[in-house]
């Protein structure tokens, strides 16, 4: 099977790169699969403390290559896609107790631009763009699209980026908190490398209690989530990288985390 991504792990942050630059890093089922695995690696390797996501080539993801699902045949319904492909990395990015950070090299779109906006920190290019696309071809955004969009900018301004097929720039999307920054695209990958670093160095245990905490506050009313917070801090002061961290305060020292 053809390699659609590429991986390296070093100093405990697993870069993955959607890898079909000649098809702007648009998805096809094996790439999918193939970022799955990717994420599903990061789970469960004790090592890996900081994910990061970008893109070879000019784009970062123009979303799902049509002529895959154009050429399925009858009987064929686009859901089976949504849910085979797309869902389950947007599931496994969110429920990644790590850090996932996304470097947009360039131009987000569709199922692109919504993978993005669920990783934890993203990071652009000046040069990028982000478009939803959906609504030129009669489609709703998905993906997270309709999940996320609304809580980070609001519902009239998602409801312009679907209906009127809005273009953000990272100015743009950095203004109304659609992502964290917009920087230079020569030194994308060297900001995005520091942030994954300063990551991966610090209690992943602490981070992943966090992001548990964060994606139950989308569904949690008050008094759920107050109880969650109490339980999750918990479990937060039971690790070794709160005792660590401790210690090293009253010592005066810089503390050595483990992820533990």
């Amino acid at each position: 099977m053809s390699k659609h991504i590429s991986t390296s792990l070093d100093s405990n942050v697993l870069t993955i790169k959607l890898d079909r630059p000649n098809k702007l890093n648009s998805v096809i089922e094996p790439m999918a699969q193939q970022l799955q695995e990717g994420l599903q690696k990061a789970a469960t390797d004790d090592e890996i403390r900081c994910v990061l996501i970008s893109g070879n080539g000019k784009a970062f993801c123009a979303g799902q290559d049509l002529p895959e699902v154009v050429d399925k045949g009858e009987g064929y319904q686009l859901g089976e896609t949504v849910r085979k492909s797309y869902n389950p990395i947007i599931k496994a990015i969110r429920h990644l107790e790590k850090p996932v950070v996304c470097a947009v090299n360039g131009t987000a779109a569709g199922a692109g631009a919504n993978l993005a906006f669920a990783c934890d920190i993203v990071l652009a290019s000046k040069e990028a763009i982000f478009v939803q696309s959906f609504s030129k071809i009669g489609l709703i955004p998905d993906s997270g699209g309709t999940f996320f969009l609304p809580r980070l900018v609001g519902l009239q301004r998602a409801n312009a980026m679907y209906l009127l097929d809005e273009k953000i720039s990272p100015k743009k999307a950095e203004e109304i908190g659609l992502i964290y920054k917009a920087v230079d695209p020569d030194n994308l990958m060297d900001q995005a490398q520091a942030i994954c670093q300063k990551l991966a160095s610090m209690p992943t245990r602490g981070f992943g209690l966090y992001k548990r905490a964060i994606n139950q506050s989308l569904s949690n009313n008050l008094d759920e989530h107050l109880e969650l917070e109490a339980d999750l801090q918990t479990e937060a002061g039971e690790t070794h990288d709160y005792h660590e961290g401790v210690q090293a305060f009253l010592e005066k020292r810089k503390p050595d985390f483990k992820g533990k």
